[in-house]
């Protein structure tokens, strides 16, 4: 039997998704300028829940200081903000979805002015971002490294804590991992560096190591299947990559952009417009895929599970504008009709 839009679906660990729909992690600037969860940040969930989604995403939380992107982004660096974190769980898991955290270090995505402290990064290279030039980060040694690796289980341990099902690490949109992931910001010539192989080992160990702790917790990975950028990861290099991460124990794979940051690739028009990367991926892997971009209609979900291009659609904008609205068009009133017809 095909999936639709309303079929569930049941993870390695027994948890199930209600239905195909996932609202995707979406900065929301309502944690105060610590981090910490604010009365804001619980209402904007309690909305984002009420769009009827299987699987609804706390957006990006950084794991330490030196990786905060954004003023009053979301945090994760410290056990004080479990109890806040906890409030974001329970009230996505009333409306009976799945509740991920997604959590990052910016790495060289952000400035020392912000983070009070130096930006660390594989290699001095500023990250490219249009029209904007970034500082030169300061290349990582080899405490630095494990220091993070650190950083990122502690923040995996507290989001179990906080009662989260999913904890995604973000390795796309030019933050940190994908800084190392990408050719053009890795330029080491140490184990972390070089190939492909080298280039991902960081993010291979990170979850490998949460994993091993906690091998109740979904783990996700939000990814590029490419950089669309001159020199950047190809699909070959990630194709690699996401059947390594199949092999160290991830759930579930999220298919964005990468290095040049969330972009609509040239020439690419309409609903899911990186839903060919997506499905590049999916055919790597026997592992459930996540496809974004643009995507807006349950018709166009349908179609696209029909395809087998993915197995999870992202809905962003739509669902962050009228959360409501989208669920009484969308997932309300045809769902029994269209599951007796197939």
């Amino acid at each position: 039997m095909k999936p639709n839009r309303w079929t569930n679906y049941q993870f390695k660990n027994g948890k199930i998704a209600k239905n195909r729909v996932v609202v995707p992690p979406m900065a929301s600037q309502t944690a105060n300028s610590l981090g910490f969860v604010t009365q804001k940040t619980i209402q904007h969930y309690e909305e984002l829940s009420k769009s009827g989604a299987g699987i609804v995403f706390a957006e990006y939380t950084y794991i330490h200081q030196g990786g905060k992107g954004e003023p009053n982004q979301l945090a994760v660096d410290d056990d004080s903000k479990v109890g806040g974190l906890k409030e974001i769980s329970r009230t996505i898991h009333k409306r009976e979805a799945l509740a991920g955290l997604q959590i990052v270090h910016a790495g060289a995505k952000t400035s020392s002015a912000l983070t009070g402290l130096p930006l660390l990064s594989p290699s001095p290279i500023p990250v490219p971002v249009k029209d904007h030039g970034l500082e030169t980060p300061k290349s990582m040694d080899a405490n630095e490294i494990e220091e993070m690796i650190g950083w990122y289980i502690q923040a995996a341990r507290r989001a179990e804590l906080a009662g989260f099902d999913i904890i995604e690490l973000h390795a796309a949109h030019g933050y940190g991992l994908n800084q190392w992931l990408s050719p053009i910001t890795n330029h080491r010539n140490d184990k972390f560096g070089g190939d492909i192989a080298g280039r991902s080992c960081l993010l291979l160990q990170v979850v490998s190591q949460i994993k091993q702790l906690l091998p109740n917790l979904l783990v996700a990975v939000r990814m590029p299947a490419q950089d669309h950028f001159p020199q950047g990861l190809l699909p070959t290099d990630m194709r690699w990559v996401a059947k390594r991460l199949e092999n160290v124990g991830v759930d579930l794979i999220d298919v964005s952009s990468g290095i040049g940051g969330w972009r609509r690739p040239r020439g690419i028009n309409g609903q899911g417009y990186l839903v060919s990367d997506a499905d590049q991926i999916k055919q790597a892997v026997a592992l459930p895929v996540i496809g974004v971009g643009g995507i807006q209609e349950g018709s166009f979900i349908d179609k696209i599970l029909l395809e087998q291009k993915i197995d999870f659609a992202a809905i962003g904008r739509a669902i962050l504008k009228a959360p409501i609205l989208w669920k009484e068009k969308n997932l309300e009133g045809l769902a029994y009709t269209a599951s007796a017809a197939l």
